[in-house]
């Protein structure tokens, strides 16, 4: 399991954007969004390098916790 802070994230859209980008690169990974704590967490195969990518790529600043 990865833990990021994510900055940005506002909105139901913004959620879903998250969800997708990771989804996109592991169908399977289970993604938890938490607007008001700004993090988001991801059960994956990918490496926490491959999420910060994803979630970057869709306008986010994000880092590990």
């Amino acid at each position: 399991m990865h833990v990021f802070n994510v900055q940005g994230m506002t909105c139901g859209h913004c959620s879903r954007a998250v969800t997708q980008a990771v989804q996109a690169l592991d169908p399977h990974a289970q993604v938890k969004v938490d607007l008001a704590g700004k993090q988001v967490s991801v059960e994956s195969g990918l490496d926490a390098e491959q999420v910060l990518a994803a979630i970057r790529e869709e306008g986010y600043e994000a880092q590990s916790l």
